[in-house]
């Protein structure tokens, strides 16, 4: 043992001069992980939405986050009448409207932000309107099912707060939803309460982690920094599918204010690959600017994203994933739709 030890010693593969492991300051992650470590707290897990069943397509971590197919009806056992509608399609552009550059956009968010008061900061919690999908392989399988959810998170300065989980798909107001009971699919009525739960004063620390607690930077490239520590993987937020799984994230957690939206656009704007594609209609009846990322999303390069802004403002409207290759295991074509995700103030 002592002559495998001394052989290991004298190999030391790890350089002190250069590569990932080299000697230098901390970065403001290892600066902030080594505060919690001392202060004797941990980065806690962020909030997700109820649980979802998924499979793990060998996607990118933004395409493996949450998925939709579209154009499918179905009827499964429960309440209601009427068949679900399982799935929404992808956004059509509209050919006819204008559209700004990520650059201009920026400068309207940034104009926006120098004209905000000391109250329009970022508020704890978020709303959010979701179209994730479950997807199964095998000659058994069943076929892929979109489960439509609202959200609304809202934490306090006091440390009170709240959970609201609806079934609801504002595109088909009444009719039945399909929802994920235990594993078991089966429809429940539209605007059934999945969840609801109310926090009292002083309770957020019990229920929150590092990344709710740190309030985000207003400075695109700081900002950028934060969101790949805080909620990217472990290779952090280095492409530009990385970076818009780690603002779907943030967005989970937090409600930007017109300095921080300013900082995300212009983050946008910095990033590799997105390019301006045009104007459409949200789920939810709103008119955006969209942004799309066709380049390479992973070892399987089978997602195009989009991104919806407001055209006025700057906020994140919405992320739309959607498959560009065929999955014939999972009865998926190229050009149905992956995932939806509609922010709210």
């Amino acid at each position: 043992m002592t002559e495998e030890l001394e052989l290991l010693r004298q190999a030391d593969p790890v350089s002190a001069e250069e590569g990932p492991w080299r000697d230098r300051p901390l970065t403001a992650s290892a600066e902030a992980r080594l505060q919690a470590l001392t202060a004797g707290t941990v980065p806690g897990s962020r909030p997700r939405p109820v649980r979802r069943r998924r499979l793990v397509l060998g996607l990118t971590a933004t395409a493996v986050s949450t998925a939709v197919v579209a154009a499918l009806v179905l009827t499964f056992s429960g309440v209601g009448s009427g068949p679900a509608v399982a799935a929404p399609v992808a956004l059509a552009l509209h050919a006819d409207a204008p559209s700004v550059s990520l650059d201009v956009l920026a400068r309207r968010a940034e104009a926006r932000a120098r004209a905000a008061g000391a109250a329009d900061g970022p508020s704890r919690g978020s709303h959010l309107q979701s179209w994730y999908m479950s997807m199964e392989s095998g000659p058994d399988a069943d076929p892929p099912v979109t489960v439509p959810e609202e959200r609304i998170t809202r934490w306090h300065d006091d440390g009170s707060g709240s959970e609201l989980v609806v079934a609801t798909d504002p595109r088909h107001p009444g009719r039945p939803v399909i929802h994920d009971n235990d594993g078991h699919w089966q429809t429940v009525s539209d605007g059934k309460v999945l969840h609801r739960k109310t926090y009292p004063a002083g309770s957020e620390a019990q229920h929150s982690g590092l990344a709710s607690r740190t309030r985000p930077s207003t400075d695109p490239a700081a900002l950028r920094e934060q969101l790949s520590w805080l909620y990217g993987g472990p290779g952090g937020t280095r492409t530009t599918p990385e970076l818009l799984q780690a603002l779907s994230s943030f967005r989970q957690e937090w409600t930007p204010g017109p300095r921080e939206t300013a900082a995300i656009v212009r983050m946008l704007a910095d990033a590799d690959g997105l390019r301006q594609a045009g104007v459409v209609t949200d789920r939810l009846g709103r008119r955006g600017q969209a942004y799309v990322y066709d380049g390479p999303d992973g070892a399987a390069n089978s997602t195009r994203q989009m991104v919806i802004l407001d055209p006025r403002t700057g906020e994140l409207l919405g992320l739309e994933i959607t498959f560009t290759k065929d999955a014939p295991d999972f009865r998926i074509k190229s050009g149905e739709v992956m995932s939806y995700e509609a922010w709210m103030p």
